[in-house]
């Protein structure tokens, strides 16, 4: 008969410890083999050492077969009186190790107590053939009839607690991979942070300071003036650079280290600071305002801030053209910032074996990062367009307005 254990069968018994078990049946069932049916006591005669010998002779296999290894510990059991055996919880013991191991191995409960209950009618229906029953052999048929169901009860109990114990084992293992694994993601999502700070940093610094000694080397000769002041404005420019690299490399250090004071993150205040370098760089720069400005959440507004500098760079690296124009639209529930150049854009690169940047990726994540949209593409009227569309907070009774550089309408539309 095969096994119908379920997914917790207990390991084979080995060495001192199976020889324990099952050395201790043994013994218990000759004891129990001394007393005859008539409640006399004799030595052990070969009936007492058949039933000993036959029921504990199948308990090694009842990790295998623990169902025919009970039926036929019962079996015995059930002979036991027509062979002249007073039938007791001694020398039914071989059915007690059989009854747990069943009850540790079964699948589902009703097969443990449907399988149990009909050993103990088996065992009991085998004593009332002889005789009549006094209160005493009551007590010992009931405690017999008992046992079996008391074996297979701590036999569920011990495999629920090993099931238990199990489930912790595995959830717990399963949180700490799950750790892991969140440890990961959030140091990949860090590295990106990083990694996009610094593409924008260096992207924006380079490209001003590359501008300004261009300028500075076409007016050597000519206008020492104008070369004088275009050099002062690149040594604040790679100066600034400096210290920004020095910030965003700080994000680097660990906890232990000790962190120079950091200056608040940019937004779009100041966002006039940033347009100026621009337009010390030779670049004419426009800006027009449509709403009532309000504040901006950090991770907002700097990612505004960001991808209105990382648009600009590319308009001086690749578009071809000397002015930009930079649109802030408020609206009740997002904030629209575009970029627009009429020159070639980065739709149209010079140069075909150029790898591609990652400033428009970089600006999309930015975007989505903060559950934004951004879009990209040439115009059909020429040049390039950046659009990104932010959420925006609920606005409150007294909204802010933006800083009156900022806001320059007409006046920034004139320049």
């Amino acid at each position: 008969m095969t096994n119908t254990g379920g997914s917790l069968p207990p390991s084979p018994g080995t060495g001192w410890r199976e020889g324990v078990i099952i050395g201790t049946a043994f013994a218990f069932c000759l004891l129990g083999g001394v007393v005859r049916s008539d409640d006399t006591f004799s030595a052990p005669t070969a009936s007492a050492y058949f039933v000993a010998v036959a029921s504990c002779g199948v308990l090694p296999w009842r990790h295998r077969a623990p169902l025919a290894a009970l039926v036929t510990t019962v079996a015995v059991g059930v002979l036991a009186p027509f062979l002249d055996l007073l039938l007791s919880p001694l020398i039914i013991a071989a059915v007690l190790v059989a009854a747990y191991s069943y009850a540790f191995t079964a699948r589902t409960e009703w097969h443990v107590w449907g399988v149990l209950s009909v050993c103990a009618a088996a065992l009991v229906a085998s004593t009332p053939l002889f005789g009549e029953l006094s209160w005493q052999d009551a007590s010992r048929v009931g405690s017999t009839a008992l046992f079996p169901l008391v074996a297979g009860l701590l036999g569920r109990s011990v495999r629920n607690r090993r099931a238990y114990l199990a489930a912790v084992e595995e959830r717990a293992t399963r949180a700490e991979r799950s750790r892991e694994s969140e440890a990961r993601r959030r140091v990949a999502e860090e590295r990106l942070r990083i990694a996009r700070e610094l593409h924008d940093l260096v992207a924006h610094q380079i490209t001003l300071a590359n501008a300004q000694a261009s300028v500075a080397a076409h007016l050597f000769d000519t206008r020492p003036e104008q070369t004088r002041e275009s050099l002062d404005d690149l040594v604040e420019t790679t100066s600034n650079a400096l210290d920004e690299l020095r910030a965003t490399v700080g994000l680097l250090r660990q906890s232990g280290d000790s962190a120079a004071p950091a200056e608040p993150a940019p937004g779009l205040s100041r966002l006039p600071t940033l347009l100026e370098s621009f337009r010390r760089a030779g670049l004419d720069v426009s800006v027009r305002q449509e709403g009532t400005a309000r504040q901006l959440p950090p991770g907002v507004d700097l990612t505004a801030y960001r991808i209105v500098q990382e648009a600009l760079t590319n308009v001086t690296k690749h578009a071809g053209t000397g002015s930009a124009r930079v649109r802030l639209d408020w609206s009740r529930d997002r904030l629209t910032v575009s970029v627009a150049d009429d020159g070639g854009g980065e739709a149209a690169p010079t140069a075909p074996d150029r790898p591609p940047g990652y400033g428009l990726i970089g600006m999309r994540e930015r975007a989505t990062a903060v559950g934004g949209q951004l879009s990209a593409g040439s115009r059909p009227e020429g040049g390039f367009l950046v659009s990104t569309q932010l959420p925006l907070p609920p606005a409150r009774d007294t909204p802010r307005r933006a800083d009156g550089r900022m806001d320059d309408g007409e006046d920034g539309a004139a320049r």
